[in-house]
C-alpha cells in the first residue's frame, strides 16, 4: 500500500446510509481508523513546528493522501527492508536497486546509505522531489518505460497497488523489464492472499517477517523473495518447496 495506487485493503471512504438521513457517513471501523490519522497527522505537524518529534530518527514523507489510496509502511517495516536490501547490496556487488511503487522503502535506503543507486518508479507526481531517482509508472503500462532501464537491476522491490491477479501480473511484466538476465533478487511486498499467485508468476515464497503499515490495516500483509535469506527476515518458507 506504498503508493497512491496503493493496495486498496481498507477503504477509509467506506460509506454506510441510516434510514432516516440520506446523508453517507463513515462505518465506525473507518471513522475510527480516520480519527487515528487525523490524530497522527496533527501530532506530525505538532512536531514539525517545534523541530522535534519522539522519534527523530523517522524518514520524513510526503503525506499519505487517502483519496490516492496511500499507505506507508511503519518504521519497523522500512527499516527491516531496507537493512535486506543494504546486505544484498553489499554482498552480491550490485550496483543499483529499483523500487517499484514503495517510495518508503527508498526513503529509507537513502537514509541509511546514501551512496547506494535507486530508482523509484511511482505514479504520484510529488515524488518528482527526488530528481533523476524518480521515474514515473503506471502499472495499467507495465513497460512504458524508459529503454536505460531495461535488465539493469540486479535488485528489484515491488509492492504492487492493488491485491488483484491483474495488477500482479502486471507488475510481474514490470519486474521482468527491470531484472538483469541471470541471477536476480526479488522482493515483494504485498498481501498474504497473493502467495500463491506470487509463486506462480515469480517464484516467490514469503519469510516469516510480516511487514506492517502506519495507518495499521487490518489485513496480513507478507514479504515474499526468490532467495533464501537464512535467518534474516524470519527465515524463508521457500526453503522446502
Amino acid at each position: 500500500m506504498e503508493k497512491e495506487q496503493a493496495n486498496v485493503i481498507e477503504e477509509p471512504k467506506e460509506v454506510q446510509e441510516e434510514d432516516d438521513d440520506d446523508q453517507p457517513m463513515l462505518s465506525s471501523q473507518a471513522l475510527e481508523a480516520l480519527k487515528e490519522f487525523l490524530s497522527e497527522q496533527s501530532n506530525n505537524q505538532s512536531h514539525d513546528e517545534n523541530g522535534r518529534g519522539e522519534d527523530s530518527e523517522k524518514v520524513d514523507l510526503v503525506t499519505e493522501d487517502w483519496r490516492l489510496s496511500q499507505f506507508w509502511y511503519d518504521k519497523e517495516t522500512a527499516e527491516t527492508v531496507a537493512e535486506e536490501v543494504r546486505k544484498l547490496s553489499v554482498s552480491t556487488s550490485a550496483s543499483s536497486v529499483v523500487c517499484i511503487a514503495c517510495p518508503t522503502l527508498y526513503a529509507y535506503l537513502k537514509k541509511i546509505d546514501p551512496t547506494i543507486s535507486v530508482q523509484l518508479l511511482e505514479y504520484d507526481n510529488r515524488f518528482e522531489q527526488y530528481g533523476s531517482d524518480f521515474t514515473f509508472y503506471d502499472y495499467n503500462k507495465p513497460e512504458e518505460l524508459p529503454q536505460e532501464l531495461k535488465h539493469a537491476y540486479q535488485i528489484v522491490v515491488a509492492d504492487p497497488p492493488y491485491l488483484s491477479k491483474e495488477c500482479l501480473e502486471k507488475v510481474t511484466q514490470t519486474v521482468e523489464f527491470l531484472k538483469k538476465p541471470g541471477d536476480s533478487y526479488l522482493l515483494l511486498l504485498t498481501g498474504a492472499v497473493q502467495e500463491d499467485r506470487a509463486a506462480e508468476l515469480m517464484n516467490l515464497y514469503p519469510c516469516g517477517f510480516k511487514p506492517q503499515h502506519s495507518s495499521k490495516l487490518g489485513n496480513e500483509f507478507r514479504l515474499f523473495t526468490n532467495y533464501d535469506p537464512g535467518e534474516r527476515l524470519g527465515g524463508w518458507e521457500g526453503r522446502n518447496k
